[in-house]
């Protein structure tokens, strides 16, 4: 049985949240990864979670937590390339820390329609979302070649290894992201979406 790992970026320096440690900022009384966890868990075998700054905060989730290979914050590609160095299975799943109602059965339907590709990546009705993506761990070479060049850019870096988007057309509200104190601040707390879409009664 092939082992399929969920990994969390929470690896950023959070510039736009003003240099905090995003991935646990409060959003409903509970740091902004444990909401992300929540709903990833049940989609996947293990759970890691990528980060590079209070390292003991997040181990008290359970998760192992791994750390970049490279120094210099290059990104989310970076916390990637970590993670497929260190998952047992063929294919690990990634999410943002910062996407905290993403849909229950993203994976699922990332798996169903991937066909021969060996990454997918979520596209929601409005924009793709790279960092919702399935990638194969035969990635991982040319992924640390393409870093060790300097380059950055995540979805031109799936493209070129034969890679697509997934249509998921659930309710936009599922892909909203956490960057800045304005958006944590209009985040409809205390009224989450279910991993559905749906808002609770």
């Amino acid at each position: 049985m092939t082992i399929l790992t969920g990994i969390i970026l929470a690896g950023g320096q959070g510039r736009r949240m003003g240099g905090q440690d995003k991935g646990l900022v409060q959003l409903d009384g509970r740091p902004l990864y444990q909401h992300v966890l929540e709903r990833l868990r049940p989609q996947v075998d293990i759970v890691m979670i990528n980060a590079n700054r209070n390292i003991d905060r997040y181990q008290l989730s359970g998760c192992r937590v791994i750390q970049d290979v490279f120094d210099d914050y290059p990104g989310p590609l970076a916390g990637i390339y970590s993670g497929l160095r260190e998952i047992e299975g063929e294919w690990a799943v990634f999410s943002a820390c910062d996407t905290p109602a993403i849909p229950l059965n993203f994976v699922e339907r990332l798996m169903q329609q991937r066909g021969d590709a060996p990454a997918v990546w979520v596209r929601s009705q409005t924009r793709d979302h790279p960092t919702l993506a399935l990638i194969h761990r035969d990635l991982r070479t040319p992924l640390g070649e393409y870093l060790q060049a300097g380059e950055r850019r995540l979805m031109q870096f799936l493209r070129d290894q034969g890679g697509h988007a997934v249509l998921l057309d659930d309710d936009e509200s599922l892909f909203l992201n956490v960057n800045t104190p304005d958006d944590l601040r209009d985040y409809p707390a205390g009224n989450m979406p279910d991993g559905n879409g749906r808002q609770p009664a």
